[in-house]
């Protein structure tokens, strides 16, 4: 059998939609030999390597409400985000303990952006919390993560589809998972947060349909979502059900690629 890397791309809420993906592969058969994730696709790629089953997982999202996350800071504006961090760190490092990316039961890698040094951090080393909440960290929605020199925001800033990760660990074949996809025509233009939001959003959609001219995929997925806002915590089980259907979709697919 070839080495199967799996990409998972951000997404915030419709990056729900890997627990569906992945939860299809294991009633396939299907199991990856290593993973690479971005923001959301690095908590659930994460959690995956560390051993969790996409069905526990699917039990967390069922139970995960807004307040879960959402801490609006007062005075952001110098604060350098919308929302606090206390929640999501302590949701994470709940998540996954001390674990470090030397115990997970399949290798994994996630990124985040440096922006003192303009450059893609990887994380292979040392905790996986720490890397996931880097790789999370939202421009504008969360604060940056500080990690001695380095000040990390979402990776996705500039790689969403970190297929750079299962590369280097060595993937023959890669399959990715793109939740966010093309950039939707429409947008909620309520006021300046969601209008700064969908800036980032044009800006990230020209860098990945750049990437995708010059990637490597073997094959490369993105669920039906419609119009589901990547920023609101709701329609989850909506997202990991188009998850699950695209993964049940193309496991044959996949598993002729890996033969």
């Amino acid at each position: 059998m070839k080495k199967l890397g799996l990409v998972l791309g951000s997404g915030g809420a419709r990056g729900i939609a890997h627990v569906g993906f992945l939860q299809a592969m294991e009633e396939n058969g299907i199991k990856p030999d290593c993973v690479s994730g971005c923001s959301m696709g690095s908590v659930v790629g994460g959690l995956y390597c560390k051993g969790m089953k996409p069905s526990e997982m699917f039990d967390i999202v069922k139970g995960l409400k807004s307040s879960d996350i959402i801490d609006l800071d007062l005075v952001g504006f110098s604060n350098k985000a919308i929302l606090k961090t206390a929640k999501m760190t302590k949701r994470i490092e709940d998540l996954f303990g001390g674990v470090t990316f030397s115990k997970l039961k399949i290798p994994f890698t996630c990124n985040a952006f440096d922006m003192n040094k303009g450059k893609t951090v990887w994380f292979t080393r040392g905790s996986v919390s720490m890397g996931v909440r880097a790789s999370s960290s939202i421009p504008i929605v969360f604060k940056p993560v500080e990690v001695r020199d380095k000040l990390l925001i979402d990776g996705g800033v500039v790689m969403r589809m970190p297929i750079e990760g299962v590369k280097k660990m060595g993937a023959e074949v890669i399959v990715g998972v793109d939740v966010l996809g093309k950039l939707r025509k429409t947008y909620d233009d309520k006021n300046m947060i969601t209008h700064v939001l969908r800036v980032i959003d044009a800006v990230d959609w020209a860098q990945t349909e750049n990437n995708y001219q010059n990637s490597d995929y073997d094959l490369l997925l993105m669920p039906e979502l419609g119009d589901m806002s990547q920023y609101v915590v709701k329609n989850l089980i909506f997202a990991y059900e188009k998850g699950y259907e695209l993964g049940n979709k193309n496991a044959d697919k996949i598993k002729e690629l890996i033969k």
